[in-house]
């Protein structure tokens, strides 16, 4: 698998990361990892739908400051 992001910032804790695995099948190539060990796996399709609703601002309320 090829490491595309780490979400946490700089430290090697085992924090949730994005992969891509290209011998993987199709509707499990891009692989979520949590700093639990779990992980979520989807097709690259499904992956850019997250992306598109991220560029057109639809995941801005996520991000609210308490």
């Amino acid at each position: 698998m090829q490491s595309i992001a780490r979400f946490c910032g700089q430290c090697s804790c085992g924090c949730p990361e994005l992969f891509f695995d290209p011998a993987a099948p199709e509707e499990k190539q891009v692989v979520i990892t949590d700093d639990f060990g779990q992980r979520v796996e989807m097709s690259l399709d499904q992956f850019g739908s997250i992306v598109e609703l991220a560029k057109n601002g639809s995941l801005d309320n996520l991000t609210v400051v308490h």
